[in-house]
């Protein structure tokens, strides 16, 4: 907490309700993990989950803006829960029943289970037009279930947003609650894991050290510098705030982190949940996206809850932009704002071997962020990342 205050506030010291400094792991840019997404694959890919201990988010909500005021609303996942959800009419309940059911029963590798549908060539408007499914039926789909952040993917063909959905009610299964987990003591311990486990194999890390330079030769990057001495390599991988002379700005992200004393109303009083504000339902055309921790994931002092409210900046006002998704927190002890430049590559990296992630997006899950470190790898490698999980020898597994 001291941090945190000293980042955004400078001498100011934290007020002394909000409990010991020491209680509090406050992550920037919070992320949540799909229970069956691409991160989780790459963590028992990698075995780095031997150093790290999760726990699942209470809920999944979805706003709705009514003519009686917005709500928060549990997303429905399955057929069951549609027939039960707030988010639908009764005859809108039954067509999104037979939705759920489609997607639950597709096989790729089955054409009886599509349903007469061309997957590879329908696009997804398409799909939902045969379900006969509403506008704002389509909008908690397409965002809260499939995790898009615009409508293109309705022109595009279905197949890749079935999946998505598919997944997000895979990992639904896994923990009921939600489909997403949060390691404890929060995301710092996953670049912790991949440290320890590098330097199982050999690994080298410097600590504190200020990059000074990358080191090139006929354009191509040998090395870096650092207090006068250059490590050398064969490759550099890095984010963008490193390349500034090989990065082009495409948005910018503004965040607002929250301390609470109470829940998030509505939620059924989750200690943990991500909330996703759709688009069109606060007439944006980005979605907002909110996310809740607390003492349960061991991230603040018992009592306390730490909420995180993103979007992308749309206006030449970006905290305003924020305000439909912090009015739903009710009252707020402390706010801390940030807007951050986003950037990507201009290469690929293979000419000067200076390979570059994207800058993080306003997401409040790993999905997008996880593509983008496959690309890395794709682009390093020249071919993709077998996730697949491999077995261990039988006296380790015991």
């Amino acid at each position: 907490m001291n941090q945190l205050f000293e980042k955004f506030r400078g001498a100011q010291k934290p007020p002394a309700e909000l409990g010991a400094s020491r209680d509090y792991n406050v992550d920037l840019i919070p992320k949540f993990i799909l229970s069956t997404g691409l991160l989780v694959k790459m963590l028992l890919h990698t075995d780095v989950t031997r150093y790290l201990e999760f726990k699942s988010v209470d809920g999944s909500y979805v706003y709705r803006n009514e003519k009686s005021g917005g709500k928060i609303h549990k997303v429905p996942a399955t057929d069951t829960e549609a027939l039960k959800s707030n988010l639908m009419g009764l005859l809108e309940k039954r067509r999104c029943k037979k939705f759920f059911v489609f997607v639950q029963e597709f096989e790729e590798a089955n054409p009886k289970t599509h349903q007469g549908l061309d997957v590879n060539k329908q696009s997804m408007k398409q799909v939902f037009n045969k379900f006969s499914l509403e506008d704002n039926t389509i909008d908690f789909i397409g965002h809260a279930l499939a995790l898009y952040q615009n409508d293109d993917y309705l022109e595009q063909p279905a197949l890749p947003t079935i999946q998505r959905v598919r997944l997000y009610c895979e990992s639904l299964a896994r923990y009921s609650k939600s489909p997403y987990i949060y390691p404890l003591y929060g995301l710092g311990e996953l670049p912790q894991g991949f440290a320890r486990l590098s330097a199982i194999y050999g690994g080298t890390y410097m600590l504190n050290k200020p990059i000074e330079s990358i080191v090139y030769e006929n354009g191509v990057c040998v090395g870096v510098k650092s207090e006068g001495e250059v490590a050398k390599c064969d490759l550099v991988i890095g984010d963008p705030s490193y390349f500034p002379d090989k990065v082009k700005k495409i948005g910018q992200v503004v965040r607002c982190i929250c301390i609470l004393n109470h829940p998030i109303p509505d939620t059924n009083d989750a200690e943990s949940c991500q909330i996703i504000i759709p688009q069109k339902q606060v007439a944006r055309k980005s979605d907002i996206y909110i996310s809740l921790m607390s003492h349960s994931h061991s991230v603040c002092s018992k009592g306390k809850y730490i909420a995180l409210v993103s979007t992308t900046v749309e206006t030449s006002q970006p905290e305003a932009e924020l305000e439909p998704g912090l009015k739903l927190l009710g009252q707020i002890l402390e706010k801390f704002y940030s807007v951050s430049d986003t950037y990507e590559p201009i290469t690929d990296g293979t000419k000067d071997k200076c390979f570059i992630s994207k800058t993080y997006d306003a997401t409040s899950h790993f999905e997008s962020t996880v593509e983008d470190v496959l690309d890395v790898y794709r682009r390093i490698t020249g071919k993709d990342l077998d996730l697949t999980v491999k077995e261990k020898p039988a006296e380790e597994a015991s």
